[in-house]
């Protein structure tokens, strides 16, 4: 089979790319497989049979069976992205499985598949790694281990469904004589919470079993409480007659301890005082497994760029606890911004420099906001005005250099602005609101026809231009913002899925992070890395202007999400490579490098903070 095309696509989209064959399977050769397609319309019934054609018994282990599902999730250009690519959400939860495919610029009909008989546990990741960031590859389906007596046959089946969309897959899921729906009230939660956990078979059962113990429904529900009281992963293992899946959640420790914990590590053991003179004061990444900075001239190893997240982090958490270890924090942070000026910041001018030295040899936008949004952190610590002048350079440098059409991360239009008029720089705010008010109006003006960046598409090019208009609107209250922010929420959602996993509710399609900034430089779906929580802000943006609860909701979940990053030491990981294996390579690892994740966590702060504020 080589396409999938539904009826009534106005865009005539194929579903399956051409570099892989769809259904292929590949297994032990003791093992003899087989593949029938069968079609209904625009349902396609697909049946995979396993023979074991030795005399004696096999016993397979997962990842011993791979099963294509070759889809066309790729980034090209953002046109072709929008009706012809999709995001693919996967959840290989045993008897229960399934895959939710978005078309990424959300015209329906969408694909959906659903396991209907066997069970599957993981999949893989092939990929051409020439295409670098661009390709999220073919997905490799893997059945759950297997007990073969000789000469026997198994089967997995799956059907294939066209949807409209999120809402309507789950009604569609609720169809089938397998489905159990599961519900978390949080999948990410700070120890001293309490889990309630929905269960809701979708068929006739007298019972299900949550870890083997027998409960009874409540109008057709069954709901599991327990204390969330020790630190790490929860696997509830659930049973319903022949029916098996599972659900995974994960206690984190208290935020206000885990941030105190992360700071004082990052001043104890990331900031360096050594021998090389131009890194004094440096933040720099971290080897868990050596115990050693990391430091490169390589971008995303060197001694600038996402690196000032630690600074953000450090300087928030000191707005807040000023007198938590100040002479530890406080000195640290105050060698960090002397470092930024000596090494990577021309404060006269606003240039902002990719490395040590004053080296501007690279030219990359992201960083100018950063290090604005830096200084406007340091400057409500100390009020020292000085730093919002700092700030305000950087963002004029940054537009003459092309910014407004450019979608970068964390623009501090609310922070910058708001900072200002409270350090009565009224005249200096409203240069900055017409300047970010233009940068509205091009985001605005362009609608979905996204640039490409450093990525041909990806949500951190969404989520940035949502989260500029929402921000605008905050500083005009112009409803011409808050619409074309819709247009942007309502594409930036799709990157998103709910699978009963905490490394995949609410957390944004990333797969190539793992690449980029760990260690171990392997490409591979990323569940969590820490932009993730772009969308987060962006839900909490509009919860915050419009009062929907839901988005309210949405933002923490997405939020918690990337805080398993950080570990009961202090220490922290850039991302955890969430698929069984990439192209051969065992995956499921949180990468050893700490590099960048403490903007998750600053997010994370920043929120406390707000919230607090408001009550």
């Amino acid at each position: 089979m080589k396409e999938i095309v539904f009826q009534n696509d106005k865009y005539h989209m194929n579903w399956l790319r051409a570099d892989f064959e769809y259904g292929k399977v590949r297994c032990p050769s003791v093992l003899k497989s087989a593949v029938t397609n069968r079609f209904d319309g625009d349902f396609i019934f697909t049946e995979i049979t396993l023979t074991n054609t030795g005399r004696k018994p096999y016993f397979s282990h997962t990842g011993d069976i791979g099963i294509a599902f070759p889809l066309q999730d790729t980034y090209a250009d953002s046109g072709t992205c929008l009706t012809r690519r999709c995001h693919t959400h996967i959840f290989c939860g045993g008897n229960v499985s399934y895959l939710m495919a978005l078309r990424m610029g959300g015209t329906a009909p969408h694909l959906g598949m659903v396991l209907t008989e066997g069970s599957l546990s993981d999949y893989s990741i092939e990929r051409d790694t020439g295409h670098m960031s661009n390709d999220r590859g073919c997905f490799w389906l893997h059945p759950s281990p297997l007990e073969f007596d000789a000469g026997e046959t198994k089967k997995i089946c799956w059907t294939i469904f066209p949807h409209q969309g999120k809402d309507d897959f789950l009604q569609q899921l609720k169809k089938f004589p397998t489905y159990i729906q599961i519900e978390a009230q949080r999948y990410v939660l700070f120890q001293g919470e309490t889990e309630e956990l929905k269960i809701t078979p979708c068929f006739k059962t007298e019972f299900i079993t949550v870890d083997g113990i027998k409960l009874q429904p409540v109008n057709g529900r069954y709901v599991v409480q327990f204390p969330a009281d020790t630190y790490g992963e929860k696997r509830f293992d659930i049973c319903a007659g022949e029916v098996h899946t599972w659900c995974k959640v994960f206690v984190q420790k208290r935020p206000a301890e885990l941030i105190a914990l992360r700071c004082r590590f990052i001043a104890q053991h990331q900031q360096y005082h050594g021998l090389i003179a131009p890194l004094e004061g440096a933040y720099l990444g971290f080897d868990n497994e050596d115990g050693t900075f990391v430091y490169t001239p390589e971008n995303d190893y060197n001694g600038g760029r996402e690196r000032v997240g630690m600074g953000m982090l450090v300087a928030k958490y000191l707005q807040c606890n000023p007198s938590v270890q100040p002479d530890l924090l406080e000195k640290s942070l105050l060698c960090y911004v002397a470092y930024v000026e000596r090494e990577l910041v021309d404060v006269d001018t606003g240039t902002v420099c990719n490395d040590i030295g004053m080296d501007d040899s690279f030219k990359r936008l992201y960083n100018l906001p950063w290090f604005a949004a830096f200084f406007c952190e340091v400057y409500r610590f100390t009020k020292n005005p000085d730093f919002l002048q700092y700030a305000c350079r950087i963002i004029e440098r940054f537009y003459e250099a092309g910014g407004i059409d450019f979608y970068p991360i964390e623009l501090p239009v609310v922070l910058l602005t708001r900072s200002l008029l409270s350090a009565g720089m009224d005249g200096e705010a409203l240069a900055m609101k017409e300047l970010f008010i233009r940068h509205a109006d091009r985001i605005s003006e362009r609608g979905l026809d996204y640039p490409s960046s450093e990525v041909n598409y990806e949500q951190s090019i969404v989520a940035p231009a949502a989260d500029v208009l929402f921000k605008v609107f905050l500083i005009t209250g112009a409803d011409e913002y808050l619409q074309a922010g819709r247009q942007q929420l309502a594409v930036l959602d799709l990157f998103n899925g709910f699978q009963p996993d905490y490394h995949l509710y609410e957390t944004a399609v990333r797969h190539w992070d793992g690449h980029w900034f760990g260690k171990r430089r392997l490409y591979g779906d990323t569940f969590p890395h820490y932009w993730s929580a772009l969308t987060g802000n962006v839900f909490e943006l509009y919860a915050e202007i419009t009062g929907e609860a839901s988005y309210f909701k949405r933002a923490e979940d997405s939020r918690r999400g990337v805080l398993p990053l950080f570990f009961p030491d202090g220490t922290a990981s850039c991302a955890y490579v969430f698929p069984f294996s990439v192209n051969g390579i065992r995956a499921s690892f949180y990468d050893p490098y700490a590099n960048d994740q403490d903007w998750g966590l600053y997010f994370y702060l920043r929120a406390m903070m707000q919230h607090a504020a408001l009550k």
